[in-house]
C-alpha cells in the first residue's frame, strides 16, 4: 500500500511539473512576442475564463454542447456495440460494413460537416458530426475484442453447456472490455474535436462553437484561448467519469 502511495505520489508530481514547465514554455513565448492578440499569456486566460464562468451565457453554451455530443457518444456507443455483435455472428455483415467504417475514418471532419449542411439544421449538426466519428472507433474496438476472445474459453462453455447470456457477461463481456474501454477513451476526444469542429462550422445559438466563432471574428484570443481550455477540461472530466463508472461495472462484474 505505501508503495503504491509513493509510486502514485511521484506520477502526481511528474506531472504537475511536466504542466507547470509547459505553462513557463508559453508565459516566456507570451512575454516575447509582447502582443497579447497574437499569443496571450496564462494569466490573462485564467482571468478571461473566470470572468466567463459568471456570466449565465456561458453555462448555456456548456450545456447546449455538452448535452448534443453526450448523445452523439452515447448513440454511436450503443451502435457500434450492435453492429459489432452482428458483424462478429454474420460475416457478410462484416463484409458489408467494413468498407463503410474505413470511409468514415478516413473522412475529414470538415467535408463530411459541409455535407451535413445540406440535411441537417444547424443547432444539431454537432450529433451526425460527432456520431459519424465515434462509431467506427467503437465498432473497430468492440470487434476486436471479440475476435480475440480465448477459443479454448468458449469451446469449454460449449462443452458444458453454459447459457448464452452467461457466456455473454462471463467470457465475452470480460475479454472484449479492455478494447471497448480503450475505443471509448479514444473516441470521447475526438467527440467533442468533430462536435465543437461542427458547431464553429454551423455557428448554432447557445453553443461553445458559436462563442469560439465570435472569438476568432473579433479577435479575442484570451477567450478564444479560455474557450479551448474549457473544451480540453471538458473532454477530460468526461473521460475521468467514465473510467471510473467502467471500473465500477468490471468490479461489480468480478464480484458476480
Amino acid at each position: 500500500m505505501r508503495r503504491f502511495t509513493t509510486k502514485s505520489n511521484i506520477k502526481w508530481l511528474q506531472s504537475t511539473l511536466a504542466v507547470g514547465f509547459w505553462l513557463v514554455v508559453w508565459q516566456l513565448y507570451s512575454d516575447h512576442l509582447g502582443q497579447a492578440i497574437l499569443m496571450v499569456s496564462p494569466a490573462l486566460v485564467a482571468q478571461t475564463l473566470w470572468d466567463m464562468i459568471t456570466q449565465p451565457m456561458f453555462w448555456q453554451a456548456v450545456g447546449g454542447s455538452c448535452g448534443r455530443i453526450l448523445w452523439a457518444f452515447g448513440l454511436a456507443a450503443v451502435a457500434g456495440v450492435v453492429l459489432a455483435v452482428t458483424a462478429y455472428g454474420l460475416y457478410p455483415v462484416r463484409a458489408l460494413l467494413s468498407p463503410l467504417m474505413l470511409v468514415m475514418k478516413s473522412i475529414p471532419v470538415a467535408s463530411f460537416v459541409l455535407v451535413l449542411l445540406f440535411y441537417v439544421s444547424a443547432k444539431n449538426l454537432a450529433v451526425p458530426a460527432a456520431f459519424i466519428m465515434v462509431l467506427p472507433i467503437i465498432y473497430t474496438g468492440v470487434l476486436q475484442g471479440m475476435d480475440a476472445t480465448d477459443p479454448q474459453l468458449l469451446e469449454m462453455a460449449r462443452v458444458f453447456r453454459v447459457p448464452v447470456w452467461r457466456r455473454i457477461v462471463y467470457i465475452y463481456a470480460s475479454q472484449v472490455l479492455p478494447f471497448f474501454a480503450s475505443a471509448c477513451s479514444v473516441s470521447l476526444g475526438l467527440a467533442w474535436k468533430s462536435g465543437v469542429a461542427a458547431e464553429v462550422i454551423g455557428v448554432p445559438a447557445g453553443s461553445i462553437g458559436e462563442r469560439l466563432y465570435k472569438a476568432k471574428i473579433y479577435l479575442m484570443t484570451g477567450e478564444l484561448f479560455a474557450w479551448t481550455l474549457v473544451i480540453v477540461l471538458i473532454s477530460l472530466a468526461f473521460e475521468y467519469i467514465f473510467k471510473a463508472l467502467l471500473r465500477k461495472a468490471v468490479r461489480t462484474m468480478e464480484a458476480r
